[in-house]
Order: structure tokens, then C-alpha cells, then sequence
């Protein structure tokens, strides 16, 4: 069962959810102070990822209490492979970088000595300027405006008590104007550019494994995109898998990622995976280009990374028809963490 938030508080006196589901709006507000929960486990970020056929950039500020981190990767499509990934981590920040209690307006301002992030969102009009330096510089400067009203947002609890996760992800954000540097590389983007806005808010357990999938582009003459997931928390109010067609937004029920097994029983992820759902209305094809592997191990603290780009194709059936996924890139991953 699906079950829709209402409108009302986040959180309650104790710090726990209030109301656990989905909605298509930010319906009810973060607020950081409400929190009951340890302050380090509070982890909050905004991530943004959009891209053509052939580069895309996803670009990071997060505040996970005792860490923060911004970073900048560059995918290359045509010759399938991830250009660069820097990424710059500060400690015990502890909510300092001041990311907005909201994704409907506020900027993100985050500079220290050779980077600065600039996210600047005035009620859903956004400018990313984002600048790494070094021997070959980072840099982009891009322009994205909402396409769909509705988005993705869901309130998570875990078993553990005052933990809870309230994300938002904004997909079909086209880049009206945007372009990036890196070294001597400067690539405009194309107009069928598209992205997403992954926004987290929330206090995690310290130990959760996820799964995540995101496309948006044009497929037929038509915007289309989709987020997939599962993973973490309790879910049984609500998943966190929703299409978006044109301007209509549709909730799904289950999915399960099929990721392909080597001979010794890992996951091969350069491998064609399948998507599929019980009631059989998920039914995706996904052709890997790119495996964006990282696998951080610092004292009590790891993130096994497998976030995989490439080729979507199939059909996802919605209120009787369906809804055809030809050739558009996005990505799908596989994530375990220890934080």
C-alpha cells in the first residue's frame, strides 16, 4: 500500500517521524532544530546530476556533521569513461555550511581556499557555479529550469528511533543554458540536456545499504523520467518509485534491480542489467557504459560506490498505457555505507 502524506509537521515532539509516505511536493518543512536525534548521525546534501549524450557532470555539496564534502565528476559518454571525480572534504562542520531547510528557494554559498560552489535557487530557477582548482581546473556554469510541477518526495523512518530520511528528487530539470571547463576541455551543453536534484535531509543509522536509479531526457518527443529505489528504512508506507511523462506524474509500487552475477558470485555491473516489479508495470533494459566505482575506507567509516551510467530501454505501463523508454541515458547504483 501507498500511502500519501498529508500536510502538518515533519517531526514530532520526540523526533521522530510524525507521518510516514510519499507525496509530489515538499509538503512538509525540514527544520534542523527540531531534530532530537545525535548530531552526528544528521547528514544533509544536494546533489545534481544532468547531462546529453555525450558528457554529463554531477556535482555534490553535502554536511554529513562531522565531515562535509563538495565534488565534481565529468562522464564521458562517447568514450565511456569518467574524465575526472575531485572531490574536497572538510571536518566537524556540523551544519555550518547552511544548506536551505527547503529545495523551493535559497542559495548554497560554500568556498574555501581553491574551490567555491555556488547554488543559487530563486523559487525553482536555479544557477550552478562550481569551481575546482588545480593543475587542470574544474569549473561550470549552468542554468536549470523545472519542467514537471510535481517530484519525488518521500518521508523514510528507520527501526531506530528519532532517525528518519525526508528526500526530494526534482527530475526533468532542463539546462537552458550551461557549459563546463576542465583543463583545456569546454563543452556547452546540447538543449536536450536534462537532469536531477537529489535532496537529503535526515539522521541515518550507521550502517544502511541503497539502491537508486534516475533518467530524464526525451524519448519519442516526449520528457520522460524516472526515479527508482530501495534499500533502506522502513518502507512499508511507501516506496520511493514515481515516472514522470510531459507535465503528469505517476506513483509506482515496487521495483528490483537484477544486476548481472560473475562466476564467483559478485555483481558484475558492466553487464546488461534488468528492472523489473511484481505487478509486472517496470520493465527496463539498461545497457552499461560507465562504472563510477569508488570504495572509501578510513577507520570506522566506508562508502562502496557502483554508480553505473548508461542506456535505458522498455516500457512503463501507467493507468492503461505505456509509457516507452527508447535509448535515453541515465544511471543506476549500487551503494553500501558505513557513516
Amino acid at each position: 500500500m501507498q500511502k500519501q502524506l498529508t500536510s502538518g509537521k515533519l517531526l514530532d515532539e520526540k523526533g521522530n517521524l510524525s507521518e510516514a509516505g510519499y507525496a509530489f511536493s515538499l509538503i512538509r518543512k525540514y527544520e534542523r532544530k527540531q531534530i532530537k536525534g545525535l548530531k552526528t548521525r544528521i547528514k544533509e546534501w544536494d546533489y545534481y546530476y544532468l547531462g546529453d549524450d555525450k558528457y554529463g557532470i554531477a556535482l555534490t555539496v553535502a554536511d554529513n556533521s562531522y565531515m562535509s564534502m563538495v565534488s565534481f565528476s565529468i562522464l564521458d559518454f562517447e568514450n565511456k569513461k569518467e574524465l575526472i571525480t575531485k572531490s574536497i572534504v572538510n571536518f566537524f562542520t556540523f551544519g555550518k555550511v547552511n544548506l536551505p531547510s527547503t529545495s523551493e528557494n535559497g542559495d548554497i554559498i560554500y568556498k574555501r581556499k581553491n574551490f567555491s560552489f555556488e547554488f543559487y535557487n530563486n523559487h525553482g530557477k536555479r544557477h550552478l557555479c562550481c569551481f575546482i582548482g588545480g593543475k587542470k581546473p574544474l569549473s561550470c556554469d549552468v542554468y536549470l529550469e523545472e519542467t514537471n510541477s510535481n517530484s519525488m518526495v518521500i518521508a523514510t523512518p528507520f527501526k531506530k528511533k528519532k532517525h528518519f530520511y525526508y528526500n526530494q528528487k526534482i527530475n526533468l530539470l532542463k539546462v537552458s543554458n550551461g557549459s563546463f571547463t576542465f583543463g583545456d576541455l569546454h563543452y556547452s551543453f546540447t538543449k536536450n540536456t536534462y537532469g536531477v536534484l537529489d535532496w537529503g535531509r535526515g539522521v541515518w543509522t550507521y550502517s544502511n545499504t541503497w539502491y537508486w536509479a534516475s533518467l530524464n531526457g526525451i524519448s519519442n518527443g516526449h520528457r520522460v523520467g524516472f526515479n527508482l529505489g530501495y534499500g533502506f528504512g522502513d518502507t512499508t508506507a511507501a516506496s520511493e518509485n514515481m515516472v514522470f511523462y510531459d507535465n503528469e506524474a505517476f506513483k509506482l509500487e515496487d521495483v528490483t534491480f537484477n544486476i548481472p552475477l560473475k562466476n564467483n558470485g559478485k555483481e558484475d555491473y558492466l553487464k546488461p542489467w534488468t528492472f523489473t516489479s511484481e505487478k509486472g508495470d517496470i520493465n527496463l533494459n539498461f545497457t552499461p557504459l560507465i562504472d563510477r566505482y569508488s570504495n572509501t575506507n578510513v577507520v570506522l567509516i566506508q562508502s562502496l560506490q557502483h554508480q553505473v551510467f548508461g542506456v535505458f530501454n522498455g516500457i512503463i505501463k501507467v493507468k492503461g498505457r505505456n509509457i516507452e523508454i527508447n535509448n535515453v541515458i541515465g544511471f543506476a547504483e549500487k551503494v553500501k555505507n558505513r557513516w
